[in-house]
């Protein structure tokens, strides 16, 4: 059995991982709107996913407007995979013990 990701044990953390995991990239309003957390909240869980190497930040302009996107990397959707896993072995294995207990 895969270890949990200690990270990725934080909601949010996860939520904008997986999130990420089902597109190429994303506007940081987009991420932050469907995770409904302010700003601040998304840059912090932006660095700490960045800081692990799950997630690249990149910095642009659209027009004169200054835009950022995140993107998940192929570790970070490792990362998100071994830990989904094992969250899926926690609960078969309780269920399973859950049966057999009666």
């Amino acid at each position: 059995m895969t270890a949990l990701e200690p990270l990725l044990q934080h909601p949010t953390r996860l939520t904008v991982l997986a999130f990420l995991s089902g597109c190429t990239e994303a506007e940081f309003s987009a991420v932050r709107d469907y995770c409904q957390v302010s700003d601040s909240v998304l840059s912090k869980t932006a660095t700490a996913l960045e800081e692990a190497g799950y997630v690249t930040v990149k910095k642009g302009y659209v027009g004169k407007r200054p835009k950022t996107w995140l993107a998940a990397t192929r570790a970070g959707n490792k990362a998100l995979a071994g830990h989904l896993a094992s969250l899926q072995a926690i609960v078969a294995a309780a269920e399973a013990a859950g049966a057999a207990h009666g």
